[in-house]
């Protein structure tokens, strides 16, 4: 039985993640920096661990109590601590027994800030797009070892509670000067064509992991599927 840790699964892409691989057969992970038991089904194949991915003794506490580790699925929200620092520090850990084994999966989930420039996004889209070049040079640094690296790259979902997971919501963040440039950006974020569901991400992520072919990229939702074709 194959195993799969998860990063931020309190909550929208990372909690129906978990949910899906459990689904699935997997034995399922699901760190959570203040861990929640009542938000996932009560089973011997998931458990529930506590994880800081910016604290190196957290991640090494995890990986060691987590055991052989087939697919880490780098999910946690945050700016660049967490998206960038946390997911790299993450890949790191498991690289090891990766390659000893000669096997395994990384699937780093961005977004699609970075299938194209938007607003209002600057630092965000920054610390998503580290990791789509931290990620790209991986996969031809692991092939060697047989380990598989993979990208998944969610549209907008408004469903999620990443708006609350974040320390500072996004009108908060904006400078006076810029708030008439805004207005109009943010009353058209509240009314999308196209949004990405974490049902949309769950299945995407589990495509990538088990997709044995070359591919880098996994755009998530129809908006994110539609953005890649353009890119």
């Amino acid at each position: 039985m194959k195993t799969v840790l998860i990063t931020g699964c309190s909550s929208g892409y990372g909690l129906e993640t978990a949910r899906h691989f459990h689904a699935q057969g997997w034995h399922v992970i699901a760190t959570m920096r203040t861990p929640r038991e009542d938000v996932l089904p009560r089973s011997e194949r998931l458990r529930v661990l506590a994880l800081d991915v910016t604290r190196p003794e957290s991640i090494a506490a995890v990986v060691a109590e987590a055991g052989p580790i087939d697919v880490p699925v780098n999910n946690a929200p945050q700016i660049f601590e967490t998206n960038t620092f946390g997911a790299m520090a993450m890949t790191q850990a498991v690289i090891p027994q990766f390659r000893a084994r000669r096997s395994g999966v990384v699937v780093n989930v961005t977004s699609s800030v970075t299938l194209a420039p938007m607003p209002l996004v600057s630092v965000y889209t920054a610390s998503k797009t580290a990791i789509e070049g931290f990620t790209g040079s991986l996969a031809h640094e692991l092939q060697a070892f047989n380990v598989r690296v993979k990208l998944v790259e969610p549209g907008y979902g408004p469903t999620t509670r990443f708006t609350q997971n974040s320390d500072t919501r996004i009108e908060d963040a904006i400078p006076a000067p810029y708030m008439a440039f805004a207005a109009p950006i943010l009353a058209a974020f509240a009314k999308p064509a196209a949004v990405t569901t974490e049902r949309d991400v769950a299945e995407t992520v589990w495509r990538a992991a088990n997709d044995v072919s070359g591919q880098l990229h996994y755009p998530a939702g129809p908006d994110a599927v539609a953005l890649a074709k353009h890119k």
